[in-house]
């Protein structure tokens, strides 16, 4: 067992990494060369067609809605995101993506998805649950190690 615990750390250590490589990488030489990965992440918190409050997003993404109108501003400049005055409510802003961020949105949204294909790519439908099942616990562990609270990340 000892052997087997050695192979899935190190799997899960060079996994990660290279998700974060790719990821990096791609943004650099790719189409988007212009907005970085946490940028990414903001204009994921934001999703495809609803518009969200900023404290929504923020609180997503667990941070302030000071930090999150920091990377918002950016966002609007570089063209991916639009602000917009809730009907109801003139004093709330919303925030959504543009067709620019959209097309990032999807772009990411098909790396992470053909990266879950490949993973259980050959597997039938016990082994598949078998992996979910494992990295619900290993992401159960995480978040009470280390006091992550959920839909706050």
């Amino acid at each position: 067992m000892n052997e087997i615990m050695k192979v899935i750390n190190k799997l899960l250590v060079e996994t990660f990494d290279d998700i974060l490589y790719i990821e990096e990488k791609t943004l650099k030489e790719g189409s988007f060369n212009d907005v970085t990965i946490t940028e990414v992440h903001t204009i994921e918190a934001i999703g495809m067609y609803e518009k969200k409050t900023m404290s929504d997003v923020a609180r997503s993404l667990d941070i302030t809605v000071g930090t999150l109108t920091v990377a918002v501003n950016k966002l609007v400049k570089k063209g991916y995101v639009e602000r917009f005055k809730s009907e109801d409510d003139k004093r709330i802003v919303l925030v959504g993506l543009t067709k620019k961020g959209r097309l990032l949105y999807r772009v990411h949204d098909k790396f992470h998805k053909d990266m879950v294909t490949e993973a259980i790519n050959g597997m039938d439908e016990e082994e598949a649950q078998l992996l979910a099942r494992a990295l619900g616990h290993l992401n159960d562990f995480l978040t009470e190690k280390y006091s992550i609270v959920k839909g706050e990340k």
